[in-house]
Parts: C-alpha cells; sequence; structure tokens
C-alpha cells in the first residue's frame, strides 16, 4: 500500500494567489475598455488554438500508441524504425519541425499527390492550397507522437509480467490481453504524463503563429502592431493561457488524486 504523499495535505496557497490575480485581471476586462476590445479580437484565435491543440494531440496519441507498441514488438525492423523515429523527431525543435513541414513536407505531399493525380485524370492540387493550419497541425502531431510514444512505452512496460502470463495462461490472444488485460492497468500510469503533454501542446500550439496562422499569439501581435498597447494586448494573451493552462493542471490533479486512491484501495 503506497503512504500518501505529504504535498497532499498542503493547503492550495498557490491557488489563493492565482485566482486573486485572475479576479485583478477579470475586473480589469470588464472595466477597462482596451482590455476588453483586446480579448473580443482575441476570441478567433482562441477557437484556432483549440483546433490545434485537440486535433494535433489526438492525431499524436494515436500515432504514439502505435510507436509504442511498434518498440515493444518481437520483430526486430519494427523495433528499430520506432527507435529512428523516435530519436530523429525528439531531437529537433517544434519550431524547425514546423518549419520544415510546413515549407518541405507539404510542399513533397503535394508534389507526390500531383504526380499520382496526373497519372489517373484528377485535377492537379497547388501547394498553396494545402491550407498552413494543417500543416501546423501534422507538424505538432509529428513532433509530440515521438515524446508520447515514450510514455505509452513505459506504461505498458510497468504492467505486471505475472498478469501477461496469467492471461496467456487462460488462452486470451494478443489482441484480447492488450484489451482487457495490458491497456487497462497501464493507463493508470500513462494518464498523468500523457495529461503534462497535453498541457505542453497548449503552450506549444503558440508556435503556429510563425506560420501566419491566426491563433491567440498572432491574433495578439496583429492587435498590438496595430494599437501599439503591447502591454495590455500581451496581458491579455497571457492571461488567456494561463487560464486555460491551469485550468487543465488542476483537472489533472484531480485526476491524478482519484487514480493514486483507486490504487492504494
Amino acid at each position: 500500500m503506497l503512504s500518501p504523499s505529504p504535498q497532499d495535505d498542503d493547503f492550495p496557497w498557490w491557488l489563493v494567489a492565482l485566482a486573486a490575480f485572475g479576479l485583478f485581471a477579470l475586473w480589469q476586462l470588464w472595466t477597462s475598455d482596451i482590455y476588453w476590445q483586446v480579448l473580443t479580437t482575441l476570441k478567433r484565435g482562441i477557437v484556432i488554438t483549440v483546433i490545434v491543440t485537440l486535433v494535433g494531440f489526438a492525431i499524436a496519441s494515436l500515432a504514439g500508441l502505435g510507436l509504442a507498441l511498434m518498440s515493444l514488438s518481437r520483430h526486430l525492423l519494427l523495433r528499430q524504425a520506432a527507435r529512428l523515429y523516435i530519436e530523429v523527431v525528439r531531437g529537433v525543435p517544434i519550431i524547425v519541425l514546423l518549419l520544415y513541414v510546413a515549407f518541405v513536407f507539404a510542399p513533397g505531399i503535394v508534389a507526390a499527390y500531383n504526380w499520382a493525380a496526373d497519372g489517373v485524370g484528377l485535377e492537379p492540387m497547388r501547394t498553396r492550397d494545402f491550407p498552413l493550419l494543417w500543416r501546423a497541425v501534422i507538424a505538432l502531431a509529428i513532433g509530440y507522437s515521438a515524446f508520447i510514444a515514450e510514455v505509452f512505452r513505459a506504461g505498458l512496460q510497468s504492467v505486471d509480467p505475472g498478469q501477461i502470463e496469467a492471461a496467456n495462461a487462460l488462452g486470451l490472444n494478443r489482441w484480447h490481453r492488450f484489451r482487457h488485460i495490458v491497456f487497462p492497468q497501464a493507463i493508470r500510469t500513462i494518464l498523468p504524463p500523457l495529461g503534462n503533454d497535453f498541457v505542453a501542446m497548449v503552450k506549444d500550439s503558440s508556435l503556429v503563429s510563425v506560420l501566419g496562422v491566426l491563433d491567440v499569439t498572432q491574433l495578439g501581435k496583429v492587435t498590438a502592431a496595430s494599437n501599439f498597447r503591447y502591454f495590455e494586448t500581451y496581458n491579455v494573451v497571457a492571461l488567456v493561457y494561463l487560464t486555460i493552462t491551469v485550468t487543465l493542471s488542476l483537472l489533472l490533479r484531480r485526476l491524478e488524486r482519484r487514480l493514486r486512491k483507486q490504487h492504494r484501495s
């Protein structure tokens, strides 16, 4: 049985301080026309940020799970291919990956499509028809899939081998072992770091502004350049990201405590 962490009994004074700052920021938004105008402008960017994060993270999670299973495969070629992908992608900064996917990988996909379309008489596609928004989503998904793959791999390897041997003794095939025995136990280990990666992707989604995607950061830059109120504008930008990330962090802490209680019981 695991003993409770001493930090579990700490009163969240940091949350009180953060709530006080949040109330002050809300008061500023409510009473200041400048802050309110900036927030109104950033509303469209919030939607784009949410879309980029949710779609990118969903693709990255599926790809990461596949890479984790490949890295644990019995076949040497699959294991080496997964390791090559993970090490290469983790060694490239996200912003470089965004630029590479946007201006090298995406035009390559368009060229390959046009080559195939020419053979079957389909309408060719122009590179500019490939939206920058989806180039950014693909880049974030590629970048985070490598990190998420390691999270899944560690979680799957944390399952007691005796459980798998018992499943073998019951005659379960590999799919049923994974679905009914391995994954339900591994998910308790996987969820906390997976949630941390989700919060990190929310923040890294701000990098898509380098491609001109109209997310919160890009709209903040455009707004500040037009009204020259950099202090107020970037205060609102920071508040938007802080609200999203702190809310997610609190939800993840609550989920983590629930998982610990279930594990102790």
